[in-house]
């Protein structure tokens, strides 16, 4: 009885062996059995026509995509205004004025009438058309007013410059305070820079003014008063 447990006891301890040895032959050199029962980890695709080696974007690994930037259109500035470009649109007399019977002061508009937009930067000249006619200028003396600034012109659209002259006073063909005679014009010749003169007359009478004197704004996309 004593040799039969004995070898029952040595029985159980090769049972037990054998079963170690089982689930130690279970585990690989390379811990695959271990890391299928760890946490998982996703790998991210790479974003598509992204370049490999690129940044990670929040630690997942995935590159971030290129982007695109308009490049600026060479050439793109528009052209000075030419004589053919613009067109003197609008004279009237200006709202704020010197006192006295003449003109005083008048608003012009040069309106853009080309198909394309383009520049213009500076002061009028103004000259006098004798009898109506260009071709019989007196040039008025201009101080300008205020500075210039590059003004670029849309198709359509206008800029505008105030003229304002030394006054005739009193009534009927009145005075001039300085003692010189009145003159009077049917239209101006008003000049733009680069782009030649143009003649205009008044919406509402004639030019009239003493001593060929005139202050100028230089053309500005906002209306003067």
């Amino acid at each position: 009885m004593q040799y039969t447990a004995g070898v029952r006891r040595a029985a159980a301890a090769l049972v037990v062996a054998a079963t170690a040895t089982a689930l130690m032959t279970g585990c690989t050199p390379s811990g695959e059995a271990d890391a299928a029962d760890g946490p998982t980890q996703s790998v991210q695709s790479p974003v598509p026509g992204a370049a490999s080696g690129g940044s990670s974007s929040g630690g997942t690994g995935s590159a971030k995509p290129a982007v695109s930037v308009s490049p600026t259109a060479s050439g793109g500035k528009a052209k000075p205004c030419a004589i053919d470009d613009v067109k003197v649109t609008e004279a009237r007399q200006a709202a704020v004025r010197p006192p006295g019977t003449g003109t005083g002061a008048a608003v012009v508009a040069v309106t853009n009438v080309s198909k394309s937009a383009c520049t213009l930067k500076g002061f009028p000249t103004v000259a006098g058309a004798g009898n109506g006619s260009p071709d019989k200028n007196t040039p008025l003396a201009t101080t300008h007013s205020g500075s210039a600034a590059t003004v670029s012109l849309a198709p359509g659209a206008r800029a505008w410059t105030k003229l304002t002259f030394v006054n005739v006073q009193g009534e009927a063909d009145g005075y001039c305070e300085s003692g010189a005679t009145p003159a009077s014009y049917p239209t101006l010749v008003v000049g733009v820079p680069g782009a030649g003169a143009h003649q205009t007359g008044l919406d509402d009478g004639v030019f009239a003014l003493c001593d060929n004197k005139a202050t100028v704004t230089a053309y500005s996309t906002t209306k003067p008063s």
